[in-house]
């Protein structure tokens, strides 16, 4: 008589990954996007250097301190957001929560030494292009990084509710990757714009 044994069952699907995906496009042509502005910029900057004219109109300054500061704490933030996925994926909910808060307060302390730097450097958009190229850019990444923030705040909610798990994780993951691309904008625009001056 032969014995039967019953079939193992089926492994559990695994989700496609469409949230990483989107995530990845979004970031590409956000980065593109800031590439073709910057691009603009310094081919502005350029024409008007070579022209013996100066780039920043008479008057007009922009400290180094500010766009420094912020830089280090989307430097800290870009840690804090990976230690989320890290702790997203071994389902340590406790580090889940406070590395996105974290992450969350760097976001806030961003918009907060970008609203101050607006103040100090009293750009008159009216009067030139250099003002309003600066504006657009740093008011584009600015609109990033709230879109950034937004994300990650809904992917927190998911976390909070238990649809984020060590077996599926991606919100938090693409939520990093979308962070991550902003973080590396700022890098780019931060050395165009305010450091080459």
């Amino acid at each position: 008589m032969a014995v039967t044994h019953a079939l193992p069952p089926a492994p559990p699907l695994q989700r496609p990954r469409v949230l990483m995906v989107a995530s990845g496009f979004a970031s590409a042509a956000a980065l593109m996007l800031f590439g073709g502005l910057l691009g603009i910029y310094l081919t502005r900057r350029a024409e008007l250097l070579q022209a013996g004219d100066t780039w920043l109109p008479e008057g007009v300054t922009i400290p180094l301190q500010q766009p420094n500061v912020m830089l280090f704490t989307l430097l800290a933030s870009a840690i804090t957001m990976q230690w989320a996925v890290y702790a997203v994926a071994r389902d340590d909910r406790v580090n889940t929560y406070i590395a996105l808060g974290l992450t969350f307060v760097f976001g806030i302390a961003y918009v907060n030494m970008q609203s101050y730097l607006y103040t100090l450097m009293k750009f008159d958009v009216i009067a030139n292009q250099q003002a309003v190229l600066v504006y657009t850019i740093t008011g584009a990444h600015l609109a990033m990084l709230v879109a950034a923030m937004i994300f990650t705040a809904v992917m927190a909610f998911r976390a909070l509710g238990g649809r984020e798990t060590s077996r599926q994780h991606d919100g938090v993951s693409a939520a990093a990757l979308f962070w991550h691309a902003m973080v590396v904008a700022y890098a780019i625009l931060w050395y165009a714009i305010y450091i080459t001056k």
